[in-house]
């Protein structure tokens, strides 16, 4: 049997990586300049640049850096220059917010890399599995209900520990734009709930499980 443990709590430290519009990074910086979540932000990290999540981050005055993939010989160099810039900003948790890129998790930072996935897991994840393509492949298969799914990262896609999940109904009129704004709903209360309960030092790891108080 294995020993559960009690993932870090307290005031959160949050670098927040993304790809895209930033949406989920607003979410959370709304979230902690209302009061309701003991956390601050230390970076942004955009794999890509010439996105509006990077001028989110420019309006909310936080440090921004682009570290594009294709700029590295390999992966390992490409994540090297991640974790540098992580560790330097004092994070204590990563935020994936959007984050189009695998990732190979640092030894340090074991169980403290959180993901948003736009369907309940261990469905519909995987490479190639992200935005639109998540809720078309719902649609098509029929079901009747989606969500989201919160989770620790390891080195692969959409896999780890869950911490949080949500759901929201699939109507039989939708598409996957109906979904997906349907599924963003609930992505940014999951989020939140993630967050607090890991400032709140609810949060503990046995084996495979994010257990949640």
């Amino acid at each position: 049997m294995t020993e559960s443990k009690t993932c870090p709590s307290g005031h959160l430290k949050l670098a927040v990586l993304l790809s895209g519009s930033g949406r989920t990074l607003q979410n959370i910086a709304d979230t902690i300049a209302a009061g309701e979540l003991d956390a601050h932000i230390t970076t942004v990290i955009s794999s890509m640049p010439d996105v509006y999540g990077l001028t989110r981050a420019e309006n909310l005055n936080l440090p921004t850096h682009i570290i594009r993939r294709k700029d590295y010989a390999d992966l390992q160099t490409f994540a090297k220059a991640n974790w540098e810039l992580i560790r330097q900003s004092g994070a204590d948790y990563v935020c994936l917010a959007g984050y189009m890129t695998l990732l190979p998790i640092a030894s340090d930072y074991t169980n403290r890399v959180i993901n948003i996935h736009p369907a309940l897991l261990p469905s519909f994840g995987g490479k190639g599995m992200y935005g639109h393509h998540v809720h078309e492949a719902v649609i098509e298969h029929g079901c009747k209900v989606s969500g989201c799914t919160v989770h620790f990262c390891d080195d692969s896609y959409d896999t780890g520990p869950i911490i949080v999940q949500r759901t929201c109904s699939v109507l039989a009129e939708d598409d996957a734009d109906n979904l997906a704004d349907r599924v963003f709903e609930q992505e940014t209360i999951a989020y939140i709930q993630a967050l607090k309960a890991l400032s709140d030092g609810r949060v503990s790891i046995d084996g495979q499980r994010a257990l949640v108080k």
